[in-house]
C-alpha cells in the first residue's frame, strides 16, 4: 500500500500536521473506525481534556491493533469536540501521538452523546 499526501498548490495550505487529502494506492484492506470515547474498559472518564484526549487516542490505537494495523494505516480522522476552547490542547495531543505523520483531518465542534465526554474521535485506515 501508498500514501500519498496532496496539497493542491492552488488551494489553502493546511495548517497543525495535516493533509488537505490523501491517495492510497494498492490497498487490500479498509478498516472503518467508529466513533472512539474517552472511557477506559472499567468505564471511568478523566475529568481533565489531555487526559480524555490520550485516552481516545489509546481506544483508535487498540482498535488499529486488533485489525493488525497502526497509525501509520491511518488515512483520515475525524475529531469532534464539544467546545472550541478545546482546539489548542487537542492539536497538541494529537501532534504527540501522530509524531509527525500526516492524515486527511476534520474537526467538527458539536454537542456530544455524553456530556462527561469532551471529544470523540473516528477514523479510516488502509493496508
Amino acid at each position: 500500500m501508498k500514501l500519498t499526501p496532496i496539497n493542491a498548490p492552488d488551494a489553502p495550505q493546511p495548517l497543525g500536521g495535516y493533509v488537505q487529502a490523501m491517495e492510497v494506492t494498492d490497498a487490500k484492506r479498509l478498516l472503518f473506525i467508529s466513533g472512539q470515547i474517552p472511557q477506559a474498559t472499567d468505564g471511568s472518564v478523566p475529568e481533565r481534556f489531555e487526559d480524555q484526549a490520550r485516552l481516545v487516542w489509546q481506544n483508535v490505537i487498540a482498535q488499529l491493533r486488533t485489525a493488525d494495523m497502526t497509525l501509520d494505516n491511518l488515512v483520515k480522522v475525524t475529531i469532534f469536540l464539544s467546545d472550541r476552547q478545546y482546539i489548542p490542547d487537542y492539536r497538541k495531543v494529537r501532534q504527540e501521538v501522530l509524531q509527525g505523520r500526516q492524515i486527511g483531518l476534520t474537526t467538527i465542534i458539536t454537542g456530544i452523546f455524553d456530556e462527561k465526554w469532551l471529544l470523540e474521535i473516528e477514523a479510516i485506515a488502509a493496508a
